[in-house]
């Protein structure tokens, strides 16, 4: 499913100042009333988040406008994956709105579907005694997902994630056959599959990494055909830039400091940080610790910015010094968040986000077995098992 290119907005609203928007923003949004759901990301800018009717992560924001009653309209102030899942978990009479259709997602643009099939096809061939079982972060397109419900397997969050790869190395949807070896496609973020696998007990060289521009993702047949673990080469633009040297700086210089990191990082950097988990198990942390607690926290940088301002009794930084912004994420801002509601308001409906109804069918499946599969899972061993939030 193919992005559209966002239109210019009409220059009115790049005139006007930040306090004229939030009074059109506001007025837009007391005219609509019930029939608006706005969704706000953790990783979104404060201007932005200061509308939004829910914070929180993709899934569980998409699962908090499903469960409203009577809206017409979400807007989503995210990226498109979360739109389409939006899309999908939603009354088909709800219409999605994505304030910027350039709101992308740099790892979910990374696994497509002909590439997807392509590899299918090669592990089936490779490894035809096998039952090989898909698995797709919750960063990745619709049609990812529909994939991947066609074929027997299920989504996962950063949070739930061991818990669904333990359900599929079961078989998955399928039932093996008495002695046969399944073995996980995962995709698109190889760092969230490594981490989980590895905290699960299985060796890295029971991995390999599938790029999707080399044949046979770059591997030989027999490596493959021993593989535990089929790892797509993709990964966080963001989440990428945290190296292990920054976690040896930060312990030079705040001996008393926490390193807790998201297990989108690089192996290296999970294996040297404190505590891992996902957004919504970072936020969990900070809000139970006690005062004078010392964070340095791995992940999007406006969270962590609003997390210290939220608790000036603890000490929060940046794990490291470099601009960690997601910087898609960054394209909704006010104008377009304005321009978007404001076309509400005279009946027009901009930047609407539609699943197809096959995709949306199979996309369903998907998710329907990941919430099917019990308990949340730690991602990361070292983590200790907090709520049972799934994001």
């Amino acid at each position: 499913m193919g992005l559209n290119w966002q239109q210019p907005l009409p220059k009115i609203y790049s005139e006007l100042s930040d306090a004229e928007l939030r009074v059109r923003i506001q007025m837009a949004k007391d005219t609509l009333g019930k029939k608006l759901v706005i969704l706000g990301h953790h990783y979104q800018q404060d201007a932005v988040i200061d509308f939004a009717d829910f914070t929180g992560d993709s899934f569980e924001l998409s699962r908090k406008a499903a469960a409203e009653k009577g809206i017409e309209y979400v807007v989503f102030c995210g990226v498109h994956f979360m739109a389409e899942s939006a899309d999908i978990l939603t009354d088909e009479k709800v219409r999605v709105i994505l304030p910027d259709l350039g709101a992308g997602c740099s790892m979910a643009d990374m696994a497509n579907l002909d590439q997807t099939i392509e590899c299918w096809e090669q592990l089936q061939q490779t490894c035809g005694d096998q039952l090989i079982v898909p698995i797709t972060y919750m960063n990745s397109s619709a049609a990812i997902k529909s994939f991947v419900g066609e074929h027997g397997g299920a989504v996962c969050t950063s949070s739930n994630c061991r818990n669904v790869l333990e359900w599929a190395l079961k078989g998955g949807a399928t039932t093996p056959k008495p002695g046969q070896k399944v073995k996980i496609l995962f995709f698109p973020d190889q760092h969230l599959g490594r981490n989980t696998a590895h905290a699960m007990g299985y060796p890295l060289d029971k991995m390999v990494v599938w790029d999707p521009r080399q044949d046979l993702g770059g591997n030989n047949e027999r490596d493959l055909q021993d593989a535990d673990f089929v790892l797509w080469k993709g990964h966080c633009s963001v989440h990428q830039l945290f190296r292990p040297e920054h976690v040896d700086q930060v312990r030079k210089a705040h001996p008393n400091m926490k390193v807790i990191v998201h297990p989108e990082c690089q192996f290296d950097v999970v294996q040297k940080a404190d505590l891992a988990g996902s957004t919504a198990y970072i936020v969990q942390q900070v809000e139970k610790a006690p005062p004078g607690t010392e964070w340095a926290i791995g992940t999007e940088v406006h969270l962590i910015n609003r997390l210290a301002r939220q608790h000036p009794e603890q000490k929060i930084i940046v794990l490291s010094d470099c601009q960690c912004l997601c910087t898609t994420m960054y394209r909704i801002d006010l104008p377009h968040l304005c321009w978007s509601l404001e076309n509400l308001v005279e009946g027009k409906v901009m930047n609407e986000i539609k699943v197809d109804s096959n995709t949306r069918k199979w996309a369903t499946v998907a998710l329907e077995r990941m919430l099917a599969i019990k308990g949340t899972g730690n991602p990361i061993a070292k983590q200790q098992p907090v709520g049972t939030t799934v994001d």
